[in-house]
């Protein structure tokens, strides 16, 4: 491990557990902020192939991890903002599902980090098959993330991702 990924800092709140249930925020930028998942024609996300794949997986997300409820979210050329819910934070997997996992398959890590791993990863994996290599990178080393404490703060979120697509030549994302 070099010396930079050893002292790097932590961006997330120390005191606070990420498995817990509660509203959560994030954006996901691209590489470089390079736009890969569409354009933005009047006002509206008009998402291509890349973005199709982006915005598939996001939606499996409850269905692989049955303790996470999705919010609103947006798939821009070169982000995505999401909410998301943590319902309760242990899973008793045959107690949540109507049809059993695949013998062998652990029930994915619940954590805020993990789904935004998850779903990163399948993201790439998945363009990365489209573009037939493994070379360019399709994501940021991190992602932002806002704890979201009560309905009024929810509310904000939820209408400044609804407008996103409207807004985008004020996005501090749009080049």
């Amino acid at each position: 491990m070099n010396s930079y990924k050893r002292n790097r800092k932590s961006i997330r709140l120390q005191s606070y557990d990420y498995k817990q249930p509660g509203y959560y925020f994030i954006t996901i930028c691209t590489h470089k902020k390079c736009h890969i998942f569409g354009e933005i024609f009047n006002g509206h996300m008009i998402l291509n192939h890349y973005g199709v794949v982006a915005k598939r997986n996001w939606l499996n997300t409850q269905n692989i991890r049955p303790n996470v409820k999705l919010g609103s979210f947006v798939i821009m050329p070169n982000h995505m903002h999401a909410v998301f819910q943590i319902v309760y934070a242990e899973i008793n997997v045959g107690a949540y599902r109507d049809t059993p996992l695949p013998r062998g398959f652990k029930s994915p890590s619940n954590s805020v980090g993990a789904i935004v791993r998850g779903y990163k990863s399948t993201v790439t994996k998945q363009i990365n098959q489209i573009r037939k290599t493994s070379v360019p990178k399709i994501w940021q080393r991190n992602y932002h993330e806002h704890i979201i404490r009560d309905q009024k703060s929810l509310n904000k979120i939820t209408e400044y991702i609804e407008m996103n697509p409207r807004l985008w030549n004020k996005d501090r994302y749009y080049r």
